[in-house]
């Protein structure tokens, strides 16, 4: 597939990624509910379509499941950046667009993101179909070139890099006869503070080992305990450099000094009585919801 020629800087937030994730992971749990399996030698398991046996024929399990939706952000000169999507109603058999549904989408997200526009839509699958074609076409009165963001939900483990494609749509001669077609187009990965603390919270929430509840607070206390370690290295290298500097054994540099200045205002104060009272507050209500958690496990 040819690559985009348009010069546009596409930026891609982590949000719109782990939204359409979570719009596939839905759809498909909804086509494979759990069901009960019961036989006469062995009792009632759960079990789900996705974790059949191997002997069950594989042509009558339900293909994988497509999901459509919208992306918003915004486009400054040269560069679109993409923040959120939202979902779409789409029949792919009719290629029919449920536009009351997406207006009322469109003037919801207006009201509470003035600046959003609807930037193209999204789906899922390993490559761009010709039937994609005709969504794209039906955002064209929005959006005179939407763009195309394609996740690929099949898990490769030697492949690197993110399993995202965008695509712009050109317009070319084939055989004589005008054409609009896909073309890839490169992008960025584009955070804000607010979407690293997300994603790190989303990443740790289970082990990929399968590990318990205990295996992962072990984790998420070592890794504040690090944290705090860093920090408290860091700040004793400061203190060793004022002490330096205020004995006269390196020159003074009040630039350097209005910097530790504004980092320590950053820190918190340690010794004021309301930090202590909402400190010991915070800890009696953690140790509180860690007793419950307890009783409740050794109840059962």
């Amino acid at each position: 597939m040819a690559s985009s020629g348009s010069g546009l800087t596409f930026k891609l937030h982590p949000l719109v990624i782990v939204n359409i994730s979570d719009h596939y992971t839905r759809v498909k749990s909804q086509m494979n509910p759990p069901s009960l399996s019961c036989s006469a030698a062995s009792p009632c398991a759960l079990s789900n379509g996705a974790d059949a046996p191997d002997s069950t024929d594989p042509s009558t399990s339900p293909p994988a499941p497509r999901v459509f939706g919208c992306v918003v952000g915004v486009q400054r000169g040269r560069t679109v950046e993409i923040f959120n999507s939202f979902e779409l109603l789409y029949d792919p058999k009719t290629h029919s667009l449920d536009r009351t549904f997406l207006e009322k989408k469109q003037e919801l997200y207006k009201k509470v993101f003035p600046h959003f526009y609807i930037l193209g839509w999204y789906s899922t699958g390993s490559d761009a179909l010709e039937s994609d074609m005709h969504i794209h076409k039906a955002l064209m009165d929005i959006n005179e070139s939407p763009v195309y963001v394609l996740l690929n939900p099949s898990i490769n483990h030697a492949q690197k890099d993110l399993p995202v494609t965008i695509y712009e749509s050109e317009l070319h001669v084939i055989e004589g006869i005008p054409q609009l077609i896909f073309v890839r187009s490169s992008y960025t990965i584009e955070t804000v503070e607010a979407e690293r603390i997300s994603v790190d919270h989303v990443a740790h929430l289970k082990p990929s080992d399968g590990g318990s509840a205990a295996t992962q607070l072990a984790a998420h206390l070592a890794g504040i305990h690090s944290a705090i370690k860093m920090l408290n290295s860091r700040i004793r290298i400061l203190h060793s450099y004022l002490l330096a500097m205020q004995n006269g054994d390196i020159p003074l540099e009040n630039s350097l000094l209005r910097q530790v200045s504004s980092l320590i205002r950053r820190l918190p104060v340690t010794e004021s009585g309301k930090f202590q009272d909402d400190f010991l507050m915070e800890y009696n209500d953690t140790m509180l919801i860690t007793y419950l958690a307890m009783s409740t496990n050794c109840s059962r």
